[in-house]
């Protein structure tokens, strides 16, 4: 779907967005942290900036839409753990269900808030932040909108938690979220997760995309933006990519790296063999996390 970019011009949140690189295309990523479809993206998103991110930014947009979970029915709980099993049966991109029968989010507002807050202590960090919350949500079935919960995961990204908890009850939080929500009204964002590709080229149209597609698709995507088709660049090691990112899925290797689920096991039990990852078994596959030092 084709999109005119003049209403996002105005978009500028407080988040340190004046840095980002100049790069030739630009990704508004439209996610909702309790979303397991956004989180099933992880892998494709991976595989996009580690091969062609010379080639693009990403800038971050939460969409709010699970917002409506501020209430206390059991039906909707119900129908979002099904969600999420059938995501992970899906995808392969472990998320737990039960959590919304055992311990469901209270305040899905304020997990979205959180991650405004980390990213006023920069734009990696924030990126780090939603990382961590997505780990302790769709693996460990922790509630997200406890303070408790937010300040660890903060904590363990390295923020500093003082400051992010001040921040979270600020109005700069507040106010960068709601402009979150007005893109995502202005774009026409109904479903997530949702992709727009920008070009440099400010007056051009950029391209829609809702839900998730097969990694060619995206490729595809940047070719026809820029008008050629881009060097994909040569993955990391496996360790390197795993010091990279601290946890990642089996699921996130076997894309990342073109190997089935099995092939990336098999190499990454290699490392565990040297003490290099620790292995975290998750409901559904296998989590692999990077032993520091």
């Amino acid at each position: 779907m084709k999109l005119s970019r003049e209403n996002l011009l105005s978009y500028d949140p407080a988040e340190d967005c004046h840095c980002l690189d100049k790069k030739p295309i630009e990704i508004y990523m439209f996610i909702d942290p309790l979303c397991p479809e956004c989180w099933a993206l992880e892998p494709i998103i991976k595989k996009l900036q580690i091969e062609y991110g010379k080639y693009f930014s990403i800038k971050h947009v939460l969409s709010g839409r699970l917002a409506t979970l501020n209430m206390n029915r059991k039906k909707g709980y119900e129908t979002i753990a099904d969600l999420w099993e059938k995501t992970a049966c899906r995808t392969g991109m472990s998320c737990d269900g039960s959590l919304w029968y055992e311990n469901p989010v209270s305040s899905p507002y304020l997990a979205s808030i959180a991650i405004k807050s980390a990213e006023l202590q920069g734009k990696k960090k924030g990126i780090r932040f939603l990382r961590k919350l997505q780990e302790v949500l769709f693996l460990e079935k922790q509630n997200v909108s406890n303070f408790d919960v937010l300040k660890s995961c903060a904590r363990s990204v390295g923020l500093d938690v003082e400051e992010f908890v001040t921040d979270i009850h600020s109005e700069t939080a507040a106010k960068t979220f709601q402009c979150d929500l007005k893109i995502t009204n202005e774009m026409g964002v109904q479903e997530i997760p949702t992709l727009v590709f920008f070009n440099a080229n400010v007056e051009e149209e950029g391209i829609k995309i809702t839900g998730l597609y097969p990694y060619e698709v995206y490729v595809q995507i940047l070719e026809e933006m820029l008008q050629q088709k881009p060097d994909a660049a040569q993955p990391p090691s496996l360790e390197q990519f795993l010091q990279q990112y601290k946890m990642v899925a089996s699921k996130e290797v076997a894309v990342v790296y073109d190997m089935t689920v099995p092939q990336a096991e098999k190499e990454l039990k290699k490392l565990m063999l040297k003490q290099i990852v620790e292995q975290i078994p998750a409901k559904y596959g296998m989590f692999w996390r990077y032993l520091e030092g």
